[in-house]
């Protein structure tokens, strides 16, 4: 059993388990020398923390909702194949990083809801997210692809949203305006698209292609709520 089926069999279904503050560190660094070898990719979905009305730290493996919480340890949010999450109707960030991404997007000639839609699949739009591969902040951006791109600082929502959006008009060059094959080598690289002659044959891939499409026709139909 993993660290968090381990804490959820000692507390009933999705209820938040209240610890002290001095414990919440023990735990986190307990999580980290137990995830390498105990917990399969599959098994990565997001925990979240924060305070309950009385301060308290709490964790839930789903969503908080009315309070403010930070995803601990979270993978490509979208990337999950086994996903319960019905992604014609989740809830859209209409409004967070507004003006980052209308100003990249406008900058690299892409639509800002398709960004949106790249980061609410990647991130969850949490901007400090850091998956087990090491990717970092609201793209996702892997250290040696953020420093190719000049961000200095992935967890700064500008410089990784400027970023994230310069490699995406790259590779929507690349391969002609193609959304669907720009999101997969964001996802898998473009080596990966390139071996298979268009979207590989990762069920992890194929449904982030397949999601980020939702939810970049989402967004679009919103666009004039969070553009300027």
């Amino acid at each position: 059993m993993n660290l968090l089926g381990s804490i959820n069999s000692a507390n009933s279904a999705h209820t938040p388990l209240k610890i002290s503050h001095d414990f919440y560190s023990y735990l986190l660094l307990l999580w980290i020398m137990v995830a390498p070898t105990q917990v399969s990719a599959k098994d990565f979905a997001p925990i979240y923390s924060y305070k309950s009305s009385t301060g308290v730290m709490s964790f839930s493996d789903m969503e908080p909702i009315d309070v403010e919480f930070t995803v601990y340890r979270s993978d490509c949010f979208a990337c999950e194949v086994d996903s319960l999450i019905n992604w014609r109707t989740t809830k859209l960030y209409l409004t967070p990083y507004k003006n980052e991404i209308n100003q990249s997007a406008l900058k690299y000639g892409i639509d800002p809801a398709y960004v949106r839609a790249v980061i609410h699949a990647e991130s969850h739009f949490d901007h400090q997210a850091t998956s087990k591969q090491g990717a970092q902040g609201l793209m996702q951006l892997m250290p040696a692809t953020a420093n190719e791109l000049g961000v200095k600082n992935s967890f700064s929502a500008q410089q990784n949203i400027t970023g994230g959006v310069k490699h995406l008009s790259r590779l929507l060059r690349k391969y002609k305006g193609d959304n669907k094959l720009a999101s997969a080598a964001y996802n898998a690289g473009e080596g990966a698209v390139k071996k298979y002659g268009g979207i590989p044959p990762f069920k992890e891939t194929q449904v982030y292609v397949e999601r980020v499409g939702i939810l970049h026709k989402r967004y679009g139909r919103f666009s004039h709520r969070y553009k300027d």
